[in-house]
């Protein structure tokens, strides 16, 4: 039986693949499956819940703390994505070109993206401090102001102080995947169209941008699906705060859930996140539909 199996190329692929098929059930279809149930009943922690239909849905549909979080989830998620995509862009076209030092400069770039999110966290949470800010103390000394900023005490300063720290953060994953898309481009297309006069803003546009289009969609739904369902840098940093200005869709699930004791709420509010991410998945979809239509195969 064993030596039939190995002949057969597509047992052994499935025999192969059974052991992560088993991993994503248990650790991925069964939590996923759960919390979809008990977004449909009133579970508290310490309490079997009970079927009450779409009630936990209907209540976080006209609940305003969470219309806000919604708010700033999408937000959040939009302008850190065009930022990460712009500056990421920009760093792996200038990483492309033959620099000196090349190769340390690269590995630089990475240094924010392997740093654990919880101390890039701590580290921003003290450059943001209302008292000890860095930022706040550099801009006085520079006499441009005369008071100390409260970065994380306004509402919108917060948010948008959140928003730096996420893209610090996502610009070298952003960077990085679309270097290594770029150098997949053959160095005689740009030397075809330079013979025939081709400016460099008509060989971006013409010939790196369409050929890096596949790897912009699958970069950029990788880092919307990051940054949208952030929580560790939101949570360390502001814990939603200040009146619920940074609450994005993840934190206040874990806090309605855990602190809050209402599983039916958290479970029904990260259920919500679902189509949200799956739109970004079929963003992704698109994308490689085109990449097969760029190699001549069928749409």
């Amino acid at each position: 039986m064993l030596s039939r199996l190995s002949n057969n190329r597509h047992a052994l692929g499935l025999l192969f693949m059974l052991p992560t098929a088993l991993l994503l059930l248990v650790f991925l279809t069964y939590p996923l499956g759960l919390g979809v149930w008990l977004g449909f009943t009133d579970a508290k922690i310490g309490r079997a819940g009970e079927w009450i239909g779409i009630e936990n849905y209907s209540y976080l549909a006209s609940d305003s703390i969470s219309q806000l979080a919604l708010f700033n989830t999408v937000f959040y998620t939009l302008i850190a994505s065009v930022l990460k995509f712009a500056l990421g862009l920009w760093l792996a076209l200038l990483l492309n070109r033959n620099l000196p030092f090349k190769s340390f400069f690269r590995a630089v770039v990475l240094l924010p993206w392997i740093v654990p999110t919880a101390l890039s966290a701590l580290a921003f949470w003290w450059i943001y401090d209302a008292q000890f800010s860095v930022i706040s103390w550099t801009l006085v000394r520079l006499g441009l102001i005369d008071r100390y900023i409260d970065f994380l005490g306004d509402p919108w300063l917060a948010r948008f102080s959140t928003i730096a720290a996420n893209v610090w953060r996502g610009i070298p994953f952003v960077a990085i995947s679309l270097l290594a898309g770029l150098q997949t481009i053959s160095p005689s297309l740009y030397e075809a169209a330079s013979i025939d006069g081709v400016t460099p803003w008509q060989q971006f546009r013409y010939i790196t941008l369409p050929l890096l289009t596949p790897i912009i969609a699958v970069v950029m739904t990788f880092s919307v699906l990051f940054t949208f369902t952030d929580f560790q840098l939101i949570y360390v940093l502001t814990r939603g705060g200040p009146l619920n200005a940074t609450h994005l869709m993840a934190t206040l699930s874990f806090q309605r859930a855990i602190p809050g004791g209402s599983l039916g709420e958290g479970a029904a509010l990260a259920t919500m996140m679902v189509p949200f991410l799956l739109a970004a998945i079929m963003f992704s979809y698109f994308g490689l539909q085109r990449r097969a239509w760029q190699q001549g195969g069928d749409k």
